[in-house]
């Protein structure tokens, strides 16, 4: 699954300059921009569709909710030809109404775009001209999803102490008693967590927001009602090894790089040395 902690709010590129999306639309630009977390659709600037893997799109959705066979999503793909007119045929079929499908093509754009938005300017690319097989159902302006997208964020930004719990398997823990009750929608997660599927694959299993299921396991992590992955354990210090060098106080924190010294440096004949060197190195294990 795509990281929520990469991408922030919306934010001008340095020197003040506008990002990669702001700048196609102002300049209306009909196409696909690509970049490292998915794909942005826009038709004279206004964006359509985005599709982004770590998020489930609207066939997914609908599939999910019984209201559309998958077999019937790939068909219209199959049928919507050059000219692009997926939702035509799928509206025309009888298979959706108009407003069904604007809604789940909304509300699934919102959700990828919280994971492809704002792009980092030289990590896209353009293609004008490029068209979704869906078809322009209801655009939105690219300022106002930006917008939609950073105040989201700022939700998740809020609960960044249990970011942890983003890529791990989603297992329940006990409610303590007195503790706060649970929404409806934390109820229904924890009902079908089974202690394997990350928050990701959550969303794509019961076709429901991926960024609404992460934000929800945050809350529920910070509420002490699902479990934490463990901390990676730092590799322990063997006996004889020593570090590279002293860490630099602005150096990231990490695991330490111990390294054994030539097989002949601790050798000695000397029982009283070889006694103290067992002692430096039983202290600094402890240390």
């Amino acid at each position: 699954m795509a990281s929520l902690s990469a991408p922030g709010p919306s934010r001008p590129a340095a020197g003040g300059r506008p990002g990669p999306l702001d700048r196609y639309a102002a300049e209306r630009a009909t196409g696909a921009l690509r970049g490292p977390a998915g794909c942005v659709y826009l038709h004279q600037g206004a964006v359509y569709c985005v599709e982004c893997p770590a998020a489930p799109g609207p066939g997914t959705r609908l599939a999910a909710a019984g209201r559309l066979a998958p077999e019937c999503w790939r068909h219209a793909e199959e049928a919507a030809g050059a000219d692009r007119q997926g939702a035509r045929f799928l509206v025309g079929r009888g298979w959706l109404t108009r407003g069904e499908l604007e809604l789940c093509q909304l509300t699934a754009m919102l959700d990828a775009a919280c994971f492809v938005l704002p792009p980092a300017p030289g990590s896209v690319s353009f293609a004008p001209g490029e068209a979704h097989w869906l078809g322009v159902v209801r655009p939105v302006g690219a300022g106002a999803l930006l917008a939609a997208v950073a105040r989201r964020r700022a939700q998740l930004d809020r609960l960044g102490a249990w970011a942890a719990a983003d890529g791990a398997p989603v297992v329940p823990v006990p409610p303590a008693p007195g503790g706060r009750p649970l929404t409806g929608r934390q109820r229904w997660l924890l009902a079908h967590a089974d202690g394997r599927r990350t928050p990701g694959q959550l969303a794509h299993a019961l076709g429901r927001s991926a960024f609404l299921t992460v934000l929800e396991v945050r809350r529920l992590a910070a509420a002490g009602r699902v479990r934490l992955p463990a901390p990676a354990a730092l590799p322990r210090r063997r006996p004889g090894a020593f570090r590279d060098g002293p860490r630099a106080a602005d150096a990231p924190p990490g695991p330490t790089a111990w390294h054994l010294p030539d097989p002949g440096v601790l050798a000695t004949a000397d029982p009283d040395a070889a006694l103290l060197v067992r002692l430096r190195t039983a202290l600094e294990e402890n240390l």
